[in-house]
């Protein structure tokens, strides 16, 4: 009798367990589920349909590549009540990096602090560590030419010495598209033949053939590359190419780089936007990093009025003049 007592016992306690584990496993089966069954809406020409007005400042913050603290854990392991508090940390530093009289103004990142929070602790999804591949000695020896280059000079002799940001020509690709404090809108727009990308930051547009048709020659490069696309199933690939080299995403080869985006929507208010980059002239093997677009009509593009009236470039340089002949007058001799 008393055997079979704790036989029960026991059997319930098992079962207990299972409905348990059944429990807590529940949330991410279907969340599965859902992504596994949701069909991506049509155009009327029969595209997938991934248009709207799109955001990613909810990833404001996350590094790109895997930090100290998670080495040895994969990605998809950091989760919950962990993820939660990495993510109100990344985003209280952002915020605090723009507070003060210097910085950016308090309009620019108060909507932040009630944003929601971004969705993984950090972007490359390959390789595995979460890291970019080494350079290459070609790599190696650009970054080193380009050292040597600045090597003399000030951040702001003149406005050659500023980025091509700074001078509010672009950010590249695919560092236009890359989160920052402001400015994270995009609006996804599609034809028979085309889908277009427009950008807020820099106000930069994308135009993507569909037809199939060639890159341009190689001799012909832009800040933001040749684009081409094409639909894997539900997924929009577009392959960029044809950069130059001064706009290069990390200061990879221009007449080699070639950029693999990944466009496949997966819930009606989420664009998974995947990334891949491969330069052999730059990293000895390619890499990928991840992040969602979430559609908010809250967030349409605004005009980006950064060419006309462009104090800041001329305050950087007439602040440095200004530094400059304070620094000569103290090292002049005292009569």
């Amino acid at each position: 009798m008393r055997h079979r007592r704790w036989g029960a016992v026991g059997a319930v306690a098992a079962g207990t367990l299972l409905l348990l584990t059944a429990a807590a496993q529940e949330p991410k089966v279907a969340a599965k589920a859902s992504a596994a069954a949701y069909r991506t809406p049509r155009t009327p020409w029969g595209d997938p349909d991934l248009q709207g007005w799109f955001t990613n400042r909810s990833e404001n913050g996350t590094p790109l590549e895997r930090p100290a603290q998670f080495e040895g854990r994969k990605l998809e392991e950091i989760q919950g009540a962990e993820l939660a508090a990495i993510k109100q940390k990344q985003q209280d530093q952002t915020v605090d990096r723009f507070k003060g009289p210097l910085s950016a103004p308090e309009h620019w990142w108060q909507d932040d602090l009630n944003m929601v929070k971004g969705s993984q602790a950090w972007l490359i999804i390959d390789p595995l560590d979460g890291k970019v591949p080494p350079l290459t000695q070609p790599g190696k020896d650009r970054a080193a030419a380009r050292a040597a280059a600045r090597r003399g000079h000030g951040p702001a002799d003149s406005w050659l010495d500023r980025s091509l940001y700074d001078r509010c020509i672009t950010r590249g690709m695919p560092g236009s598209m890359m989160p920052v404090i402001y400015g994270n809108s995009y609006q996804i727009l599609q034809a028979p033949g085309y889908v277009t990308i427009r950008i807020e930051m820099v106000h930069e547009t994308r135009v993507i053939p569909l037809d199939g048709s060639p890159h341009v020659a190689p001799a012909i490069r832009s800040y933001m590359g040749d684009p081409r696309g094409h639909w894997e199933g539900d997924t929009l690939v577009v392959e960029t190419t044809n950069f130059r080299d001064d706009s290069t995403y990390r200061g990879a080869n221009g007449a080699t780089l070639k950029v693999t985006e990944r466009f496949r929507r997966v819930a009606p208010d989420r664009v998974r936007w995947a990334v891949t980059l491969d330069d052999p002239e730059t990293w000895t093997s390619p890499w990928t990093f991840a992040m969602p677009l979430t559609r908010d009509d809250t967030q349409p593009v605004l005009e980006y009025s950064c060419h006309e009236g462009n104090y800041g470039l001329r305050n950087i340089l007439s602040a440095a003049r200004a530094e400059e002949k304070k620094a000569a007058e103290e090292a002049a001799p005292k009569r």
